[in-house]
């Protein structure tokens, strides 16, 4: 049976998946053309920063549901063979998903996931950057109410579309989970250079940095392991 694509956001109140909680989530089911979108009372005080960024107050989820009942009427909005699909996946949105199920004492279903950035960062490693937005004005997409979780989904499919083509999601999917040897730099100063002459002091400033501790950078991490660069 064919994987059915729901693409998926969060929005939080900051980006530790440990200490801060799920606000927003949002969903939209391209098969069946439907959406999802709750927001959620997140049990504490909203940052003014995180505000700033995705326009949430505390003002708006003081009335709104815990996770637990969010959670589960997502588990019944992605029910069936799905794979849920959202940009920077793996090293946010997923790991949200999952402590929050947790802390509720809820099962997450055994979802398949796939990231966007991570695709992007792997078929179009010309692209200097990554991110949503700039993928959506690489692509030509119309301007939106950026940092909203419906809203942000809504573009990613669009960017998506574009970037795969007509290749079917099961086949995307079975491309990311093909483990795959770096041979050039993909991003930074060093972008396109093979990485065997990406400079040693370069190497030790990305270390030191944290960068190769980041889950989107472990294929890197391993490719320079092989060439006994780190």
């Amino acid at each position: 049976m064919a994987l059915r694509a729901i693409y998926y956001d969060t929005e939080t109140t900051g980006v530790s998946s440990e200490k801060d909680r799920v606000i927003e989530l949002a969903a939209y089911d391209i098969l069946n053309d439907t959406s999802f979108v709750e927001l959620i009372n997140p049990g504490m005080p909203i940052p003014p920063s995180a505000s700033a960024i995705h326009h949430i107050t505390d003002e708006m989820v003081q009335n709104a549901p815990s996770f637990a009942e969010v959670g589960q009427k997502f588990i019944e909005f992605c029910q069936g063979e799905v794979v849920l699909i959202a940009h920077n996946n793996d090293a946010f949105d997923l790991l949200f998903l999952k402590n929050e199920y947790a802390r509720h004492s809820m099962v997450m279903p055994e979802w398949k996931f796939l990231d966007t950035l991570k695709w992007a960062r792997r078929y179009r490693p010309d692209l200097p950057k990554h991110s949503l937005q700039f993928l959506r004005e690489v692509y030509g997409i119309a301007a939106n109410n950026a940092h909203r979780a419906l809203e942000d989904v809504k573009v990613l499919y669009k960017v998506f579309n574009q970037m795969t083509d007509d290749l079917s999601i099961d086949t995307i999917y079975a491309l990311l989970c093909k483990p795959r040897l770096l041979q050039h730099m993909p991003f930074g100063k060093h972008q396109g250079k093979p990485l065997a002459e990406v400079p040693r002091d370069y190497l030790k400033w990305m270390k030191e940095n944290g960068a190769f501790e980041k889950h989107e950078n472990k294929d890197l991490l391993t490719a320079f392991s092989k060439l006994g660069m780190i």
